[in-house]
């Protein structure tokens, strides 16, 4: 199969995948965070496979087609702001070769996008829910965990995607979406 074709029908299918654990998680309730965790990693094929610009035109794809075809709407948020953005995000703030440096961009980053949504959107997402009564610390440090949680289930999921489906052995625990760093090594 000629490269170009490849490209375009492994994006068909990531984002047919990516839209599908959408609309699961706008319509089966309990599981939404792990589907809309699962339909992040199709980013991070795409970046594996054609690049930034194929995980960025990936996002920008599904959140298109989420639009149209997932019945609730609002569904669409936590991918569009936080779950699809990772990916992109991930593959920028490793390229810097500081681990701590890392961690704390990828909790500022959490924290931003976490901030704005609630401020744009907190009339619309809550209602008249009330958040626990927990002091905001608490919050704050448990988003925190979970994003480290998922920042290493993700790590993972690259991992197990390079060795399987790229025949690529790695021999340390930090994989990265981008291979510039491994060259560097």
């Amino acid at each position: 199969m000629r490269k170009g074709t490849y490209k375009i029908a492994l994006g068909g299918i990531c984002l047919a995948l990516t839209v599908a654990f959408m609309f699961g998680a706008s319509m089966v309730p309990g599981v939404e965070l792990t589907l809309y965790a699962i339909s992040s990693v199709f980013i991070a094929v795409m970046i594996i496979e054609t690049g930034v610009k194929g995980g960025i035109a990936l996002y920008a794809a599904a959140v298109l087609l989420g639009l149209l075809i997932v019945p609730n709407k609002l569904g669409i948020l936590p991918y569009a702001c936080l779950f699809g953005l990772y990916g992109v995000v991930k593959y920028y703030i490793e390229k810097i070769k500081n681990p701590v440096g890392q961690v704390i961009l990828k909790v500022a980053f959490f924290g931003a996008e976490v901030t704005a949504v609630l401020m744009a959107f907190q009339g619309v997402l809550l209602g008249n829910i009330e958040l626990p009564d927990l002091p905001i610390a608490v919050l704050v440090i448990a988003g925190t965990l979970f994003l480290l949680l998922y920042d290493v289930l993700y790590t993972l999921l690259i991992r197990i995607y390079r060795e399987r489906f790229k025949g690529e052995k790695q021999r340390n625990v930090r994989i990265h979406l981008s291979k510039d760093e491994e060259k560097d090594r």
